[in-house]
């Protein structure tokens, strides 16, 4: 640790993890002297495709054929 309080991940680390630069991430106090590190996760992918198969086969290309 940094006289600043900064930590380095080690490329093998975060590479096993998935990480990749510029990623936002958040850090938990999991206890004394533990910590959990985590991606924040993007709320839009989080709720993305949500509502699939709201519609009947068809239905959206039949709207958009209306529309044109």
């Amino acid at each position: 640790m940094s006289a600043k309080r900064q930590v380095t991940i080690p490329v093998a680390a975060a590479l096993a993890a998935g990480l990749s630069i510029g990623e936002q991430l958040e850090i938990r106090v999991e206890g004394p002297g533990r910590l959990t590190i985590r991606r924040v996760g993007d709320p839009v992918d989080d709720v993305a495709g949500l509502l699939d198969g709201c519609y009947a086969p068809g239905y959206l290309e039949q709207l958009r054929r209306e529309w044109r």
